[in-house]
């Protein structure tokens, strides 16, 4: 329970005395609640088809579906423009683009709840509408960077590119920790919660950060100890419980003396900080499972639903664990799709944005429900994108390979939605130009295959998301270190 809890590798307390803060009114306690919920697609989702041209301009060099449709239709890949959730993109000069029709209503599936349990019949509405609705937005090609990169400068060399570009590992590496220059063992998460913990949630009975996703890279902090939970299908009563300790006077005692344990040879730091580990499992676990805490919306029995369920559960006892801010962390694998990426409506791609859209949504409709939809946002990062070009041909073979810069969402209340963000492209907008060879791709050769340059860095995005949380400017460039090379930290997507 210890290690899963809070693993123990950490030793947080050892530099706990280390923390500074830059401004003495930073150190104020907030009084309201907010929370940044991390989706992981793991794997390298493909956004060329999760947010696709649907419109016939050909203004400016802005690529259409008829670009999008020569690159990927002959080989099976592309998805029918009839297929696509038209959404229009005022900052594209309102043309239409369109999101993969998984992302919205889904009808007749035996395989999710409705929003009444059942299965079968006509499930939510997924993310579609809150397009409309202005509570979710796009950052297309957004991507791990050093510096700001031109097409002409990749192929000269002339700026320092992301260690190990097109590597799983590497690249989920970056995303995570927001370094591309050289390897990093905290990630953004941890560091922000390094940066605000003390003076954010002073007396919080569990930790800033938690993961229902395992131990994770993202979560990892120099100060701070995240908390690892299971998943929505384990009461979070049951989430961290001490087991063979019941109220029988064996388990007292073997309680008793567990407790008289924490306090031996408290002088030496490495047992201090073991100790004080297994304190905060230990008050996390009574936390938790006093006054348990039970959602009102019906969540899809999925991976990804279940695990947002369990974040909901969480926030949903926000007032009880005394706590102010939260981050949590999600993931949803089975997006390195090489070979079958659209084999049916409930195979690859296409299956993963059912659970997506459709345990977003739920999460969505329960932050609404429990009137902090203002103060909970949701983003997506994943690997890296996928190539423009195919990998293969025919229904049950084509797939996609590793790339770059990909697009991502953010959801929530306090999101300027409708919109797409970020650095523009070589075409005026943040959308790439959606041509193998052209300006936004890194191949050149006779046979390029359409990996895109991210415009937009993955700092930009964190700091974006950071500042909004609460993370102020005199910390930015400690969480980012390569903040400073962007003339833009602050993309706009988030009110105040």
């Amino acid at each position: 329970m210890v290690a899963l809890a809070t693993q123990a590798r950490h030793f947080g307390l050892m530099s706990a005395m280390a923390q500074s803060f830059a401004d003495a009114n930073e150190d104020l306690a907030p009084t309201d609640y907010r929370a940044l919920v991390c989706v992981y697609l793991s794997g390298g989702n493909d956004g060329n088809n999760m947010v696709i041209p649907n419109h016939n301009s050909t203004t400016g060099g802005i690529s259409n579906y008829a670009a999008y449709n020569a690159a990927r239709g002959t080989q099976g890949l592309a998805i029918a423009q009839t297929d696509l959730l038209s959404i229009n993109v005022p900052r594209v000069g309102g043309l239409a683009y369109g999101l993969h029709k998984n992302l919205g209503t889904m009808v007749g599936r035996t395989d999710i709840a409705d929003t009444n349990g059942n299965l079968g019949g006509t499930r939510n509405a997924g993310i579609y509408d809150l397009w409309a609705a202005g509570k979710f937005a796009v950052v297309p090609n957004v991507g791990n960077l050093v510096a700001p990169m031109t097409r002409a400068q990749y192929q000269a060399n002339t700026v320092q590119r992301p260690y190990q570009l097109f590597s799983h590992s590497d690249q989920t590496e970056q995303q995570q920790t927001a370094q591309s220059a050289r390897r990093a063992f905290t990630g953004w998460g941890g560091r922000v919660a390094d940066a605000r913990d003390i003076p954010d949630n002073p007396g919080a009975l569990v930790p800033m950060i938690t993961s229902i996703s395992g131990s994770q890279l993202f979560t990892n902090g120099q100060v701070t100890s995240p908390l690892t939970l299971p998943s929505g299908s384990t009461p979070l009563a049951n989430a961290l419980v001490l087991q063979g300790y019941g109220t029988d006077s064996i388990s007292v005692a073997r309680r008793t003396g567990l407790n008289g344990l924490r306090t031996v040879d408290t002088s030496q730091r490495v047992i201090a900080a073991a100790s004080h580990i297994t304190d905060q499992a230990v008050s996390a676990s009574v936390a938790l499972s006093a006054n348990p805490q039970e959602v009102t919306v019906i969540f899809p029995t999925t991976g990804i639903g279940n695990q947002l369920k369990q974040v909901a559960r969480i926030i949903k006892k926000r007032t009880d664990l005394s706590i102010k801010r939260q981050i949590f962390f999600v993931s949803i694998g089975g997006f390195d799709t090489h070979t079958g990426q659209v084999s049916g409506i409930a195979q690859g791609q296409n299956a993963l944005f059912i659970q997506l859209g459709q345990a977003l949504r739920a999460f969505y409709d329960e932050m609404t429900a429990q009137a902090i939809s203002d103060g909970v946002t949701t983003f997506t990062i994943s690997d890296f994108g996928r190539t423009l070009i195919p990998a293969g041909t025919g229904t049950g073979i084509v797939g996609s390979d590793h790339a770059w810069g990909n697009h991502a969402f953010v959801m929530g209340g306090a999101v300027r939605g409708g919109d797409f963000y970020g650095v523009n492209s070589s075409n005026g907008t943040p959308f790439p130009t959606l041509t193998a060879g052209g300006p936004d791709d890194t191949d050149g050769g006779t046979a390029p295959r359409g990996r895109w340059i991210p415009t937009t860095s993955v700092d930009q995005y964190a700091a974006t998301l950071s500042k909004w949380y609460g993370l102020p400017d005199t910390q930015q460039a400690t969480v980012f270190p390569n903040i400073g090379n962007y003339s833009v930290a602050n993309l706009g997507f988030m009110n105040p």
